[in-house]
């Protein structure tokens, strides 16, 4: 009985390793055809290296969350940054603060342009300097404080802004256009609780 039971598990064993001996061959006969016509096999895509990949299986969740955070934010600056460059000639951080000053018609102080852009006074002052030298800003005595400066944009600076949030707003689109409308503001709702928590005072 036993006999008898082995012998088809075993005939299907032996077809079932011809079946991929056939199918090795076949590949392998189907590169070699393909190389000698001169066709490249497409390479394997190369892993993604960016501040996940020193994730492991044992790191906190909330890690994660803010690692995939950063990898998504720095890809998509990344490539606003390189656009931006390539379509109008100007760096991020100088369209970042015509944007702040679009926002601002009666000027904003050095100051308080650092704050909002989250960098340094020094580099404010370089930003609005390379931007005062294309005439897309302008700087001006505070009125009640001769010590201070207002920064503001030029009539060619707001149309040269109009142009560029335009089509700026249009790469946002598509860059998170892998996201339904749905998810998008479910993760809207999601980071503003985050944000809130972020910002709301340590408890007693």
């Amino acid at each position: 009985m036993t006999r008898k039971t082995d012998e088809p598990a075993l005939a299907t064993s032996s077809r079932s390793t011809a079946n991929a001996s056939g199918r090795s061959a076949s590949a392998a006969s189907t590169s070699a055809t393909a190389a000698a016509r001169g066709q490249a096999t497409a390479p394997e895509a190369a892993p993604v290296l960016d501040l996940e990949t020193r994730i492991t299986g044992g790191h906190h969740q909330s890690l994660v969350l803010w690692l995939r955070m950063l990898s998504c934010t720095n890809r998509v600056e990344n490539e606003i940054r390189s656009r931006l460059r390539a379509e109008f000639g100007i760096t991020l951080p100088r369209f970042d603060l015509m944007a702040q000053l679009e926002r601002q018609p009666e000027g904003l102080r050095m100051g308080e342009l650092s704050k909002r852009m989250m960098v340094t006074g020094g580099n404010v002052t370089g930003i609005t300097d390379q931007l005062v030298a294309e005439n897309l800003v302008v700087r001006e005595p505070a009125p009640d404080d001769r010590r201070a400066f207002i920064v503001k944009l030029t009539p060619a600076g707001r149309r040269a802004f109009a142009r560029m949030a335009q089509v700026h707003e249009e790469w946002i689109a598509e860059l998170f256009s892998g996201l339904p409308p749905d998810a998008k503001t479910q993760l809207i709702d999601l980071l503003s609780t985050l944000k809130g928590s972020l910002t709301a005072p340590p408890a007693a």
